[in-house]
């Protein structure tokens, strides 16, 4: 009798072994976590399909929180897909064998990306096509020469193209950056200092900043870095005990130190009390439980599909790609058109340009941080794996960037780019008519977007940058700026003790803490083809009108008064708030059943401008934050605002040299330029890690449709939703 319950027992076992392992299989991404996440801690969601966002019918259309994709075997499908491992791979083996490189082992491979076909031919490109040639672009340095190539990954060609006469170096590699760090401790002059301010070598962690240029024969012919240090000791926030006023010029080839200054003897390095912003720190001082976790259930799915790296959502569709410098990378972004039915085309290229941060302190430890984030440290390189449930909500797919290390070899930055639905109750259009019509008419319909987010971490700051999607046609690109404050050691401890404010070029965060004012500049290159390449800019301004006396009890009114630049500085443009324009992007060729030209418009969000002296240094070198609009003929070389060798440069091949060109761009391939710029002057709220701040603006129909093109979309109906059963109140 034992023994045949024994036997009962094993038998069950098994068959709830075998239930688990089936339930484990069918249900690969339903953790405790995300069980956790459906249960919202305190409630629990039901729909007609309960467990449908945890299966993975379709890894299309129901991304799992990681892609964990192997790349090893990806190809291309289409003219803009990155390149691939096996091509990079490709790429270092042609290198490897060709004469240049062959003979010196001193050189970095700065950028290996795709050389994008001629757009005349991506445009004609249809699915199903003969691929277009795969040519590779390389920027390397060999001993200390800038050089340009493509390869013909076809036949191994191998083209050696002139560097053009410009000032200024490559983008840094990883390599470059990490490899600086450790130089300063071959000095026994830094070592000293060091251990004098009382700082444990153990407890260093260091930077390398961007140097600038400013003419001084020191800059001449070779790369040098800064490298300022910091004291880790009790707190993962180290940004915040900076040794101050001690910094090391290294020459970034030679790996040697140039030259070392130290003006800040008497400054004490913060004690970093209260500074770690981790969540395992925080919660033993207790936690904010402000609301309850809160996520969207989609119980069909999201609405969105990705092939490769083309992106189909409602009625968009455009390829998406990681790039090393910029970042993200929108091209082809079309619309359907909701009468005829056709994918209509509104953006050939989208991403961002450059960045330019210029600090507002003159002193020698200071007055050399005016970064230029996207040229000198590259936002794709940058990019940090986004964080799944935070960065990102639950339904999110993630896209990894695959990029090239100094040497050629390829590597994978994992989850670099996020793509979601986001809902947040707002409304995308509605209409309630009122009790004294008589009519009972109440019209809502839900704003639903689809959003590319991707975060970059460029030392201290986080930039967030967003391309959000609506089905009204709209295109926002939004930038978050998040992470930490790069501030100041000082001798004060309460405002007390400061006799003249202007000498702190800041705010005083904490004891012995200052955060310094500066700016934040990020330009947009926007290459529209609205309906077709060949568009005009139309300055709209809106200009106030005076009546006729007798005319009307009114004395003023506003009238649109439309100009198309002719040549680009017609289109050079700094906003005024009282003097107010539109900025139009027409297809003049195309024209709406009653005979307006179709277009899209440009909508600027908060902004700012630069107030540097225009012969500043930094200032020549970011001269395309001199106005927040150009527009400029479409050249495949004009594309990088801060010219193709930004660290270093002197501002001689920036967006503001090619368009005092004064090129014609009436009824031509144009490309607009935007600039969104925020003046941060530090408070104690952005201490010890900052909320994030953000800005935007929208590229918006104008004309494009013949009426509002969403008023087909059908409303939200109680049965579409998960019904979700709150928490029972007191």
């Amino acid at each position: 009798m034992e023994a045949r319950n024994m036997l009962r027992f094993l038998v069950l076992s098994i068959v709830v072994a075998l239930v688990l392992l089936v339930t484990w299989v069918h249900f690969p991404s339903l953790t405790n976590k995300e069980t956790l996440d459906c249960n919202l801690y305190s409630g629990w969601c039901t729909s007609k399909n309960r467990f449908h966002s945890f299966t993975k019918p379709n890894l299309i259309k129901k991304p799992p929180l990681s892609t964990h994709h192997k790349h090893e075997s990806d190809v291309p499908h289409h003219p803009l897909d990155p390149l691939t491992i096996q091509e990079l791979n490709k790429v270092r083996t042609i290198l490897s064998t060709h004469p240049l490189f062959k003979s010196s082992s001193s050189y970095t491979l700065n950028s290996i990306v795709l050389e994008e076909p001629d757009k005349n031919l991506v445009l004609k490109w249809k699915k199903g096509d003969t691929p277009l040639p795969r040519i590779a672009s390389i920027v390397a340095i060999v001993k200390g020469v800038s050089h340009t190539l493509t390869i013909d990954l076809t036949t191994s060609q191998v083209t050696s193209h002139e560097t053009p006469s410009i000032s200024g170096y490559p983008q840094m590699t990883i390599e470059d950056m990490v490899g600086v760090l450790n130089v300063p401790l071959k000095s026994i002059e830094f070592n000293h200092t060091i251990t004098k301010r009382g700082v444990n070598i153990a407890d260093l962690s260091c930077l390398p900043i961007s140097s600038g240029w400013y003419g001084t024969t020191l800059e001449e012919n070779r790369r040098l870095i800064k490298v300022q240090c910091y004291s880790k000791k009790d707190t993962v926030n180290f940004y915040m005990k900076p040794i101050e006023g001690l910094t090391v010029i290294v020459d970034m080839d030679r790996k040697e130190v140039v030259a070392i200054s130290d003006n800040g003897q008497n400054i004490p390095v913060a004690n970093g009390i209260d500074t770690d912003y981790r969540y395992s720190i925080q919660k033993l001082n207790g936690e904010l439980n402000l609301v309850n976790p809160i996520s969207i259930e989609q119980p069909k799915g999201p609405s969105f599909t990705i092939d490769g790296h083309v992106v189909k959502w409602a009625n968009w569709e455009f390829h998406l790609k990681a790039d090393p410098r910029a970042g993200t990378i929108i091209s082809q972004a079309k619309v359907r058109d909701p009468d005829t039915l056709k994918m209509r085309n509104v953006m050939y290229k989208g991403f961002t340009s450059e960045l330019f941060v210029p600090y507002m302190d003159p002193t020698d430890a200071w007055y050399f941080k005016t970064y230029m984030d996207a040229g000198e440290y590259g936002l794709g390189l940058q990019a940090m794996p986004l964080d799944p449930l935070n960065d990102c909500p639950r339904n999110a797919y993630y896209m990894d960037g695959v990029f090239a290390s100094a040497d050629g070899t390829p590597y994978v930055q994992p989850n670099m780019i996020c793509v979601f639905e986001r809902y947040a109750g707002d409304i995308a259009w509605r209409h309630a008519e009122c009790p004294i019509t008589g009519m009972k008419v109440t019209e809502v319909r839900p704003k639903v977007t689809l959003v590319v987010r991707m975060a970059a971490a460029v030392a201290n700051y986080d930039y967030i940058t967003d391309w959000e999607f609506q089905t009204d046609g709209l295109i926002r690109a939004t930038v978050g700026l998040s992470g930490i404050l790069m501030v100041k050691g000082t001798t004060y401890e309460n405002m007390n003790q400061v006799t003249n404010q202007d000498n702190i070029y800041g705010t005083l965060l904490s004891e012995n803490i200052i955060g310094v004012i500066h700016d934040h500049f990020i330009t947009y290159y926007l290459d529209m083809d609205v309906d077709g390449s060949d568009n005009s800019f139309v300055k709209v301004n809106i200009k106030k009108q005076e009546t006729s006396p007798g005319e009307s009890p009114r004395k003023s009114y506003l009238k649109a008064v439309k100009n198309v630049a002719k040549t680009e500085k017609e289109a050079q443009i700094r906003l005024k708030l009282y003097d107010p324009s539109e900025f139009h992007v027409v297809n003049p060729s195309k024209k709406t059943r009653v005979g307006n030209p179709v277009g899209y418009k440009l909508v600027p969000g908060p902004t700012a401008a630069s107030l540097l002296d225009p012969e500043d240094a930094p200032q020549k070198r970011a001269a395309f934050t001199n106005n927040q609009i150009w527009v400029t003929p479409y050249n495949k070389s004009e594309q990088l605002a801060g010219g193709l060798f930004v660290y270093q440069s002197r501002g001689d091949d920036t967006l503001q040299v090619w368009s005092n060109r004064d090129r014609p761009i009436e009824n031509k391939d144009i490309v607009l330029w935007y600039t969104l710029g925020f003046h941060h002057i530090p408070c104690q709220e952005d201490y010890p890690i900052m909320p994030t701040v953000s800005s935007s603006f929208d590229l918006k129909p104008v004309n494009f449709f013949e009426r509002n093109p969403i008023l087909r979309v059908p409303p939200n109906f109680k049965d579409d939703l998960p019904v979700c059963k709150a928490h029972d109140s007191a």
